[in-house]
């Protein structure tokens, strides 16, 4: 997977556009600033985005070839974003360490999913925020109509809601639902597609 990413970030275009993903942008923007985490962030452009609106925005991907980019989108923008490169497991931050975490198009494989969204969840702080968007298991219909608008092949790495709410169970779900949407994210991201949107806050 590594190798897949690295080719595709490598290109000069930003392979799913230079601006925030939508739903994360409406979120953070009923937040007050803190330090926040984009795992699995790719070319930064969430991160750039946090930072823009007054966040400590750390990131982190296995991609170096991602953090290349999002060097130079911080860069352009004037703002600083610290990235590290390598995989959840080898990651370590401090436990209740950010306000709010990023989850946008991280799609892990069903038998590292739970644990893996159970892991970063400690790192939010008791009210910390997580606000979740990726394609759930509706969408292979629109990929078969249009394979521009992306996401994973393989339908086990698809979500549901129900999945996600189970992921969280030290949350109070304060949004939950499955919507089409029609995404317009750089070259990857073009068209229609079905996905989860999810926002809670870690109990105290």
């Amino acid at each position: 997977m590594k190798t897949i990413w690295d080719e595709r970030y490598s290109k000069k275009e930003y392979a799913y556009g230079e601006e925030p993903n939508t739903f994360l942008k409406q979120e953070l923007e009923k937040l007050t600033p803190g330090k926040i985490l984009f795992p699995a962030e790719g070319e930064g452009r969430n991160a750039v985005f946090a930072a823009l609106q007054g966040w400590t925005s750390e990131a982190f991907d296995m991609s170096a070839g991602g953090k290349v980019k999002a060097d130079l989108l911080a860069a352009k923008h004037g703002v600083s974003v610290s990235y590290a490169v390598g995989e959840l497991r080898e990651i370590q931050y401090e436990q209740q360490y950010f306000d709010a975490m990023g989850l946008i198009y991280v799609h892990f494989p069903p038998n590292l999913r739970q644990a893996y969204h159970r892991k970063l969840s400690y790192f939010l702080k008791p009210g910390g925020i997580v606000i979740l968007e990726a394609f759930n298991q509706q969408h292979p219909k629109f990929q078969k109509l249009n394979p521009q608008v992306g996401g994973p092949l393989a339908a086990e790495m698809l979500y549901s809601k129900e999945q996600i709410e189970s992921d969280f169970p030290l949350f109070d779900i304060l949004h939950s639902t499955e919507e089409e949407i029609e995404l317009r994210e750089g070259i990857y991201h073009v068209g229609q597609g079905s996905v989860v949107r999810f926002v809670a806050k870690k109990k105290v």
